[in-house]
């Protein structure tokens, strides 16, 4: 087992990969909800449930398009339907729509309950578990309304991976394949030399072992130093802008790694034209990004000019500009809040045409 340990404003707590033993790992005081979405109550629930002893299980419907108003309130109601008390635990079992709603109804249901996160999928192993950012959707756009709300433990069990479809895994090298470029150069020459044994069947567990926890360190870090995005947090959003829009204008049939993975392409792209990096950053990241099969292209049909107003709308613009994490080297970005408009307005009229 490997056990990082953040502190951080709001909270301090324990990251514990590939534990020896789960139920060790799981235990904590006081009466605990679990929450889980539909595919996850079918493969993982029971073993949960024995493990874990909770007062009652909430199941909502998977997919994107749950993360709403909707459900967060039906997960603090069945809490107060329980009685549940500020001794009491949320535990988010699944991926990153399940952290999200969990980590926000603890951080509102009693002025603030506790949280325990157990990601089932890749993207919230190396990601959206860590970090304590909660959030629901908006019609207007992804993550909105939410708090920052630091869980009280991240339990990560690789093994899970095992139960995901390839889409899924995928998404989740997206999110890697940021942190590598953020912060940590030796993660994407790894990727590089490894993507062709990612999607082997069995899964090279240990390969993954070892992903996960470079990924783990380099959020905790920045998570410890900007637990509140003012400064070097927000350079976890790289690929992030563009991303976001390019989800909420597909009506979210790209998955957020697969809108994660154009953004990408996209931030480098404009990077390259801004002389801020060379060419050669954006066609090692593009080569990497289609050996793990994501995709690299805008779909058709995504009009540039709501694609823009969608960034101008995303949560980490400033006074209507758009902010943008760009890339500069293999493991250091950049945020950057002058882009010209009509240089981002040029480059989306290019992708989309």
């Amino acid at each position: 087992m490997e056990k990082l340990h953040i502190d951080c404003a709001g909270g301090n707590y324990d990251i514990l990969t590939a534990p020896e033993n789960l139920e060790t790992a799981l235990a904590l005081p006081g009466r605990k909800l679990l929450v889980c979405d539909s595919n996850v109550a079918q493969l993982h629930r029971e073993w949960a449930e024995r493990l874990l002893a909770p007062a009652a299980t909430v199941v909502f419907p998977a997919g994107e398009a749950s993360k709403n108003a909707d459900t967060l309130l039906s997960i603090c109601r069945r809490a107060a339907d329980l009685k549940l008390d500020r001794g009491a635990t949320f535990v988010a079992l699944g991926g990153g729509v399940t952290g999200d709603l969990t980590g926000f109804a603890a951080a509102i249901y009693l002025r603030g309950v506790k949280v325990m996160q157990i990601p089932t999928t890749l993207l919230a192993m190396v990601d959206s578990s860590v970090g304590g950012k909660t959030a629901i959707d908006l019609p207007e756009g992804k993550n909105l309304v939410g708090a920052f709300h630091q869980p009280c433990r991240v339990v990560i069990e690789p093994r899970l991976l095992g139960t995901l479809p390839k889409r899924e895994l995928a998404n989740g090298l997206a999110e890697v394949v940021k942190t590598a470029v953020l912060g940590d150069a030796a993660l994407f020459e790894l990727l590089e030399e490894n993507a062709e044994r990612l999607y082997s069947t069995p899964l090279p567990e240990k390969l993954y072992a070892d992903i996960i926890l470079r990924c783990c360190r380099v959020k905790s870090a920045i998570v410890a130093a900007d637990a509140h995005e003012h400064g070097c947090r927000a350079f976890l959003n790289y690929g992030h802008t563009f991303g976001h829009a390019l989800e909420l204008l597909s009506g979210f049939r790209l998955a957020h790694g697969e809108g994660v993975a154009i953004g990408m392409v996209l931030a480098a792209k404009l990077a390259v034209r801004l002389g801020i990096c060379g060419e050669e950053l954006a066609a090692r990241q593009l080569a990497l990004l289609r050996a793990l099969e994501l995709p690299t292209r805008v779909p058709a049909g995504i009009d540039p000019g709501a694609c823009f107003e969608a960034m101008r709308g995303d949560k980490k613009a400033r006074d209507g500009k758009v902010v943008l994490i760009l890339p500069e080297a293999l493991g250091k970005v950049r945020q950057v809040s002058d882009v010209p408009p009509e240089r981002i307005a040029a480059l989306l009229c290019e992708v989309c045409a």
